[in-house]
């Protein structure tokens, strides 16, 4: 299944697009529970979900696009939920491995990899590897991240590298996500209102949008509506403008 294939945009003003959408991927439990169905099913159509959501963003010319995968604090759920979350993660590296070399995409990481299983690792390195070189999109996976560790390392780093005056600018530097713009807009779903310990530095001015919608249900449609209502948004940065 080609996860590119082309279709009819919406009205909408191409010049006030977000750069970059951050998704906190939430209610995959929930979702396959009220369906009768095992958690690990949840997780599988909302790997699902996250193809569509890619197709969208890449159609829309969407530049960067954040999926919050697996915290550190995910470690603390059953051995087998977190084991098919990982076999998942190394799926996905390899459905969409050339898909993304063809369209150009490049897929980045954020967090501490070398907890997971070898063969997710080796799969997730094969693809940042294979498509290193893309330069029309970036998809970046968060996995065994956490807001505030990545801020820890970043200081643990400038402080070995013997900075004297750090500033904003450099901190970010320092973060997992460096190469990255801060994200314009980040999306919760399941209708939970925190951010989980997510991008807390690089989110300072993010709009916010918290959707009732479990992940797995999230579409073309789902992201029309975010776009549409981060034009809605009208963002001053501690400015009246």
């Amino acid at each position: 299944m080609n996860l590119f294939k082309r279709r009819k945009k919406i009205d909408t003003d191409i010049s006030k697009l977000p750069t970059h959408i951050a998704f906190i991927m939430d209610g995959n439990g929930r979702w396959a529970t009220s369906r009768g169905m095992p958690r690990t099913m949840g997780h599988k159509e909302g790997v699902n979900a996250m193809k569509r959501v890619v197709r969208t963003c890449y159609d829309f010319g969407i530049k960067v696009v954040s999926f919050f995968v697996f915290s550190v604090e995910n470690w603390k759920r059953p051995q087998g939920e977190i084991d098919y979350i990982f076999n998942l993660a190394k799926e996905f590296s390899s459905d969409v491995n050339e898909e993304y070399k063809e369209k150009s995409v490049k897929l980045v990481t954020m967090g501490d990899l070398s907890k997971l299983p070898i063969d997710t690792q080796e799969n997730i390195q094969k693809i940042k590897d294979d498509t290193f070189k893309n330069d029309k999109m970036i998809v970046n996976l968060a996995i065994n991240y956490g807001g505030r560790d990545d801020i820890v390392n970043a200081v643990q780093k400038i402080i070995n590298d013997k900075v004297i005056e750090p500033s904003k600018e450099l901190i970010s530097k320092y973060l997992y996500s460096s190469e990255l713009p801060d994200p314009d807009m980040v999306i919760r779903s399941s209708g939970e209102q925190r951010l989980s310990n997510f991008m807390l530095y690089q989110m300072a001015y993010s709009e916010i949008y918290f959707i009732k919608k479990h992940w797995p249900d999230f579409n073309k449609g789902t992201v029309e509506d975010i776009i549409e209502e981060y034009q809605k948004r009208n963002r001053r940065y501690g400015g009246l403008v």
